[in-house]
């Protein structure tokens, strides 16, 4: 904790009394404060205001945990745990939003385990933190880094607990997400909405074997260090005048296009519905709820099927599903087995895309005729006629000559294009698809996939391991369906009902990494 954070950590247990003594004192000191002569700026009595109120704040803490022990009935408890409370009251240490309190209250003894009946009375947990201090700290770490959350945690509440600590809470709160996903409930769809559902997949930095044992490596002592102060600059230095950093160098370069972070690919599903307006078309998205895992497809792809359930849809029998995908078969494949009536659409932005990569071995790169020749092709795309773009397309083929300079390429780039779109005719049904106003473009899965995954995953010089960014991920889904307060109200009381039922404080942090499940 901060050095001047605010406290309340007297070595004996105060009575209700003497806290109320203590807290009328500090609140005419307040006012004095307040009403003080001294001329100062606004700045700095704001500044010395906060520690005075968080001050203010641990007594009013300690004082509503000690009244809470002193009416505290343990006959109940008693009956339960037959037997008496066992020596006097416990001390402990709960660090809260003010700052740290210590409080006191009954300890029972039962099978060779401790109980606090008081704490598993108020909801507290076995971390020392408060219910809000650890809600406060994770939903952080779900908008930015774990650094960069102790910061603004440190400079709210002027202290904050350790990255590693908030990393814990992160892995042990982590393994409720699932759960709640499975059981929250959700708007149904009405009879003149349509439930769209868009799936994506988004590859995040891991670490490397390399990587993992460098960190885990026994650390060497300053005195081995071949450079004693061990700062960056003087490390360099030392490693050019010994010729390491060109040894390290010798590596093969890496060639264009190359991938370096040792991806992982997470799999992201967005489900919404749209809604018909007066003017006859399908307004939206809303109810959207966005979820990711490293799980395997078909594990993100049932969650997409029991989704559509908790909004009232069959999947086996329902007529208004629309599916959007970028144009991998294993996520077609798969969503149309559980919606076989659904209507299905490949984002036609990627068609294009191969469009315009296709025309560029035909055109010079910004021309007219590079514009013109694509936009032929687009005006075909877009009506739906995909028979027709591919017969144009193989009547450009027979212009290429067999032999020259660049004709290879030209000739299994358009194959391959050819290809693409002769095995997904099926679902390139735009024209019909733009006349019934349903989405044709996978928009809304890119955009999470961007905001949910990259803009906190995939930062610069991050490295994960799986199971810990599983839990992280999955906890940012929640915070950005913005669910956070219903998912936190609802973990808490699945933890403290099993505290009632064990008569054992839980513990929310945990440093294992969560288990990707395999769908065996």
């Amino acid at each position: 904790m901060d050095a001047c954070a605010s406290s309340w950590l007297p070595q004996e247990q105060y009575s209700s009394d003497q806290l109320i003594c203590e807290i009328r004192g500090l609140l005419d000191d307040l006012i004095s404060f307040a009403t003080a002569e001294k001329q100062r700026t606004f700045y700095s009595f704001e500044r010395d205001l906060i520690k005075r109120v968080s001050t203010l704040g641990c007594l009013l803490v300690a004082l509503f945990l000690q009244s809470r022990h002193e009416r505290f009935d343990i006959a109940p408890w008693s009956e339960r745990l037959g037997d008496r409370p066992h020596g006097k009251p416990a001390r402990r240490n709960l660090r809260t939003t003010f700052g740290e309190v210590a409080y006191w209250r009954d300890y029972f003894y039962r099978k060779r385990e401790g109980c606090h009946p008081l704490d598993i009375e108020l909801g507290l947990f076995a971390d020392g933190f408060s219910p809000m201090v650890i809600g406060l700290m994770t939903r952080m770490a779900t908008r930015m880094s774990f650094k960069a959350s102790r910061l603004i945690f440190a400079s709210f509440l002027r202290w904050s607990p350790s990255t590693r600590t908030i990393e814990e809470m992160v892995l042990g709160l982590g393994r409720k997400a699932g759960p709640f996903m499975e059981q929250a409930a959700t708007k149904r769809v009405g009879d003149d909405e349509i439930l769209v559902i868009e799936a994506d997949g988004k590859a995040t930095p891991t670490a490397t074997e390399q990587e993992l044992k460098k960190r885990r490596g026994k650390r060497k002592k300053a005195c081995e260090r071949e450079c004693q102060c061990g700062c960056q600059r003087h490390r360099s230095q030392r490693h050019r005048s010994r010729g390491k950093r060109a040894k390290r160098g010798t590596r093969p370069r890496r060639k264009k296009g190359d991938k370096s972070k040792n991806g992982k690919s997470a799999t992201i599903v967005a489900v919404y519905t749209l809604k018909r307006g007066e003017d006859g078309k399908y307004h939206g998205p809303y109810n959207k709820r966005i979820w990711a895992s490293y799980a395997p497809r078909k594990m993100m792809l049932d969650w997409a099927t029991r989704e559509a359930e908790r909004r009232g849809v069959d999947p086996q029998t329902a007529t208004n599903v629309h599916i959007v995908i970028d144009g991998e078969k294993c996520l077609r494949q798969g969503l149309q087995e559980r919606f076989p009536n659904a209507s299905v659409a490949i984002d036609i932005r990627h068609v294009e895309e191969k469009l315009w990569e296709l025309g560029h071995q035909f055109h010079k790169e910004g021309s007219d005729k590079l514009k013109e020749w694509v936009e032929q092709k687009r005006d075909l795309l877009y009506a739906g006629v995909i028979d027709e773009l591919i017969e144009s397309l193989k009547t450009e083929g027979e212009k290429i000559g067999s032999r020259g300079p660049g004709t290879k390429s030209k000739r299994e780039k358009l194959a391959k294009v050819v290809n693409y779109l002769s095995t997904r005719v099926e679902v390139m049904n735009y024209g019909e698809l733009i006349e019934k106003d349903l989405v044709i473009a996978s928009g809304v899965i890119e955009g999470a996939a961007r905001y949910v995954i990259g803009e906190r995953l995939d930062c610069s010089g991050m490295r994960w391991i799986t199971g810990r960014a599983e839990a992280l991920l999955q906890l940012r889904c929640i915070e950005l369906n913005d669910e956070w307060d219903y998912f936190y109200r609802w973990a808490r009381s699945q933890i403290e009902t099993q505290q009632r039922k064990s008569f054992k404080m839980f513990r929310i942090r945990n440093d294992k990494p969560l288990t990707i499940p395999n769908g065996s």
